[in-house]
């Protein structure tokens, strides 16, 4: 059974990790989110869920006006051809719906990092900023963290970040 954001607000207490979170209307896309950005302080982010040809899976979190070039991202990443994956699929996996996608969702993930093909990007530029932005496990709410306390989190969860600068891929 998938973590709730009750859940989620528990480890992350557990860990010490500091988080405010703020409630909103479901938020699907960047597009839809753009008018809280002056009401939440920190880096908005977007965060995807692919799945390369050969069947492996990536979540890659990226700041929001990050253009993500998917060819260049695969060949940086050695990654087969990358498409979306499937909202099943992505419930499956992450526990989350389209819409909510999430660092936070490795809670659903955690334990399974060694046995199976998830694997997490990060774009550097997102990093640098003193709070980052996320769904906590729904899209009817934002949380800010540090962005040390994201990696640390993400770590606690069995996962090793790939970190790159995301949209430098698609300016070469």
């Amino acid at each position: 059974m998938a973590a709730t954001e009750q859940d989620l607000m528990r480890r992350l207490d557990a860990l010490g990790i500091p988080a405010a979170t703020r409630r909103h209307e479901p938020l699907f896309t960047v597009e839809d989110g753009r008018h809280l950005h002056e009401g939440l302080p920190g880096a908005h982010c977007k965060s995807l869920f692919l799945k390369d040809k050969k069947g492996a899976l990536w979540l890659v979190v990226a700041l929001h006006d990050t253009r993500v070039d998917l060819k260049a991202l695969q060949k940086a990443l050695g990654a087969a051809r990358f498409s979306f994956g499937k909202p099943d699929l992505l419930m499956e996996v992450l526990g989350v719906t389209p819409g909510a996608v999430t660092p936070f969702a490795l809670i659903n993930a955690e334990g399974a990092a060694q046995n199976a093909t998830l694997s997490v990007a990060l774009d550097a530029r997102m990093l640098a900023h003193e709070i980052v932005n996320y769904h906590p496990l729904t899209n009817d709410a934002t949380t800010a963290i540090s962005p040390d306390d994201l990696l640390r989190f993400i770590r606690e969860m069995g996962y090793e970040p790939a970190i790159l600068d995301i949209g430098a891929l698609s300016d070469s």
